[in-house]
């Protein structure tokens, strides 16, 4: 006979975005089941095993936010990269930009964290809560009856709640099944993630340099004071991707210091190397009555700026905002009325974040000349304007605009 799980609030997808949402509903008084085809588990943290290849650049927003959930201690007593300062300049000219932390009175602009260092420190936290967890199956089918979401896995067990939310990344089966429309386009780019390491120190700054072919950023990462490896991500057109790919370590190494002007030395080593198509995608709608989507379910963006995991945490925020007011004043928590409220507050913003990523990576390969100059003559002027990088930087770590509360 198969099983029947029923809930207040069931979450598809325990990745990082869907993991904080489970835990910031954790004392609400519903009953939460937290659901993903993967198994629950978390990984023994071994110090010196390489680094994973995908790495977020988690904003002072994040951070607030993944301490409010208790799961901050984690992810640094396993291992994070703070950098305090950031330099990106054109590959093509002679303009660059460079941003501090000190400028804004603050220690740091952010951390580099391996994102299943992340994933770690949450589910820890899970283990630890009131919240049902159900890993290792996927989701079938999805209808509605009688006000409830029904879900059937593919073990046969029937999952039901009033309140459904698709947390579960860009290919997201309840976007899908939910019948949400999106407007998508493919880049014709491929990221190339890796870690490698320098022969010089990166003295926790972030880098990104802007080629021919698309932005190549040396993050920087950091494991008992070493600072000579960084997490690299390499955005190319698909056949400069493969081309690469293929390469041995030793012409690989020599292609990516090339690449990156030598700016941290002699790249001496390369981790496996893995290859992303990149694709912008954005939900026209967030919700639907017992429906909401969060993170990469309703929005993906180009790496450029390393902003997709800190737009999911504000999503989570925002989200568990709105139905924990909607509980405290007795409405219904799963209604489209209450789950328009955090559509209506991140939408604009995340459209917003899209447009100018978007709009950074149209204009730096745009190949004519007078754009060329005009594009290097703009970071001159940013370079020496203390105001508009004092506005980006405080925007970037989240001192400014729509705040959710749990982020403050």
């Amino acid at each position: 006979m198969s099983r029947h799980y029923r809930a207040d609030v069931v979450i598809v997808g325990a990745g990082m975005v869907g993991s904080s949402l489970a835990l910031a509903l954790a004392d609400s008084g519903l009953q939460i089941l937290l659901l993903d085809a993967a198994p629950m588990s978390v990984a023994a943290h071994d110090p010196q095993a390489p680094y994973e290849p995908r790495v977020s650049a988690l904003s002072a927003a994040s951070q607030r936010f993944l301490q409010h959930l208790g799961a901050w201690e984690g992810i640094v007593r396993r291992r994070a990269a703070p950098y305090s300062r950031m330099h990106v300049w054109d590959g093509s000219g002679t303009g660059s930009v460079h941003f501090d932390a000190g400028s804004v009175h603050a220690d740091v602009l952010g951390h580099i964290v391996e994102n299943r260092v992340v994933q770690d420190a949450l589910l820890e936290c899970l283990l630890d809560a009131d919240i049902g967890l159900l890993g290792g199956t996927k989701v079938e089918t999805l209808h509605q009856l009688n006000g409830q979401w029904h879900l059937l896995l593919d073990n046969h067990a029937q999952v039901s709640a009033p309140l459904m939310i698709g947390a579960d990344g860009a290919r997201s089966i309840i976007r899908d099944l939910g019948g949400f429309e999106t407007r998508e386009w493919d880049y014709l780019h491929h990221a190339l993630v890796t870690s490698v390491r320098c022969s010089e120190p990166h003295g926790r700054v972030a880098r990104q340099r802007f080629t021919d072919n698309g932005p190549l950023a040396f993050l920087p990462l950091e494991q008992d004071g070493d600072q000579h490896w960084c997490s690299i991500v390499w955005s190319c057109d698909e056949a400069q991707a493969k081309a690469l790919q293929a390469l041995d370590d030793q012409a690989f190494c020599q292609a990516l210091e090339r690449a990156f002007e030598g700016a941290l030395g002699r790249v001496e080593h390369a981790d496996a190397r893995y290859r992303i198509p990149l694709r912008q995608r954005h939900a026209k709608r967030y919700v639907a009555e017992g429906l909401a989507l969060v993170g990469d379910a309703a929005h993906t963006i180009h790496p450029l700026a390393g902003q997709g995991v800190n737009l999911g945490f504000m999503d989570t925020a925002a989200l568990a905002e709105a139905l924990l007011h909607a509980i405290g004043r007795g409405e219904n928590f799963a209604s489209k009325r209450v789950l328009g409220r955090y559509e209506r507050r991140r939408m604009p913003h995340n459209l917003g974040m899209m447009a100018a990523m978007e709009g950074f990576q149209r204009l730096f390969q745009a190949d004519p000349l007078p754009v060329r100059w005009a594009r290097n003559e703009g970071l001159r002027q940013v370079e020496r304007w203390d105001e508009a990088k004092a506005l980006f930087i405080r925007r970037a770590l989240g001192l400014e605009g729509d705040i959710p509360a749990m982020a403050q």
